[in-house]
């Protein structure tokens, strides 16, 4: 460190330490230079920050301190570069403040039967509009009524179940309605094309990691899983699905919501395969779970077989077409016509169908009061007859 007498004299003021040399004293000068320096290069050796405070600048210079230097306040409202502000930040700004937390109280019996409290589990839902109505899985909120709902905002509310549909796994909760609540955009999941980007948003393994994005890209339409009872085909992808993601949202690049993550294949050397609910068939479920509290569906009254169902079971049949009809339910539909158990369902309204998928689908394009035309065959002979459909009885099975 150099310096004449005048600039340290000043460096000592502005520090508060100003100490005069004794110019009849020379000697005594020196030992204090010699001890000022020394302190100076033993301050400058502890850090940044003490380094800063007695930085030494030329003349007419300005000083500033090494946290100055650094510190910086984020612009929330500066733009990001275009290189940065890519299609997949802009859809989960869009997105990303209507997705929330969903946490539900589990119970069990304890050896007196009674219902105790054993701990919470957490899912993910999205808000679809300002009256509060949020979409979420049946499996996040089954056996409950009231759930605490966690906003992007930090604010944790009290949210009502007002409808559930184990049949397909979704379910609606209510918060109260406001202005102010973020609410997702719901997109065109036929218009979904393999390799196109997907973004999962949602709260793997609790609200912890609240809001977690993940990214991928649509890996399949239409996938069947064997083990899973499922009304309609789901949306494959590879954007990291996990326990917890359940209810949150499948996005596409331009931020609309195209699907409800359900579930993931979770096996030993398994990676990359989610599963999301069509947000096409999410749409009129919901519909019907905000006016009725359940789906209403068009009932036939039959406990069929397929092929591959029977094969399951060990069983095989020789007709190729159609589907076995096990037992026809009491006082249903088809218990009004000449259809026994042995006899085999090949069309509803001149549509073959050749699994018990096929007809289910068929039915849901129905409702009740519908009358369809039902082709069976008995003892190998074919026979149509009409069917008025009625409504699923109890649990809408």
């Amino acid at each position: 460190i150099h310096m004449d007498r005048e600039e340290l004299d000043k460096q000592l003021e502005q520090n508060g330490r100003k100490i005069q040399l004794n110019k009849d004293d020379k000697g005594s000068g020196r030992k204090k230079l010699f001890a000022l320096a020394a302190a100076l290069l033993i301050i400058g050796g502890a850090g940044g920050y003490f380094m800063g405070n007695f930085s030494i600048v030329p003349k007419g210079s300005t000083a500033a301190s090494s946290s100055q230097m650094f510190q910086q306040t984020p612009d929330k409202n500066k733009e990001l570069p275009a290189v940065r502000n890519t299609a997949i930040v802009q859809a989960v700004k869009e997105v990303g403040p209507a997705v929330v937390g969903i946490t539900t109280k589990v119970y069990d019996r304890d050896i007196f039967n009674r219902r105790v409290e054993v701990g919470t589990s957490v899912g993910s839902g999205v808000i679809f509009d300002k009256k509060g109505y949020i979409v979420t899985n049946n499996h996040v909120v089954s056996g409950s009524k009231d759930v605490n709902v966690s906003l992007s905002n930090g604010k944790t509310v009290s949210g009502t179940v007002i409808g559930t549909d184990p049949a397909t796994d979704l379910a609606v909760v209510k918060i109260d309605g406001s202005d102010d609540l973020p609410v997702a955009s719901f997109g065109d999941s036929d218009n979904l094309q393999v390799g196109e980007t997907a973004i999962a948003i949602g709260n793997p393994l609790g609200l912890e990691f609240q809001g977690t994005v993940t990214v991928g890209v649509i890996s399949a339409l239409n996938r069947s899983l064997d083990d899973v009872d499922q009304r309609f085909k789901l949306i494959q992808t590879d954007a990291a699905i996990n326990p917890g993601n359940s209810g949150g949202a499948l996005v596409t690049a331009d931020g609309k919501v195209v699907g409800i993550n359900s579930a993931k294949i979770s096996k030993e050397g398994i990676e990359g395969m989610g599963f999301a609910i069509p947000i096409n068939q999410v749409k009129g479920i919901v519909q019907q779970l905000i006016e009725h509290g359940k789906v209403i569906r068009a009932y036939l009254g039959v406990y069929a077989a397929d092929k591959d169902i029977a094969m399951r079971y060990g069983y095989t049949w020789n007709n190729e077409n159609g589907v076995l009809v096990m037992k026809v339910a009491e006082n249903s539909p088809l218990s009004l016509t000449n259809v026994k158990p042995g006899d085999y369902i090949l069309a509803i309204d001149g549509k073959k169908i050749s699994s018990v998928k096929e007809m289910r689908d068929i039915l849901d394009g129905h409702q009740p009061g519908d009358r369809i035309s039902l082709t069976y065959s008995h003892n190998g002979r074919e026979t149509n007859t009409d069917v008025l459909l009625s409504s699923a009885p109890g649990n809408n099975s």
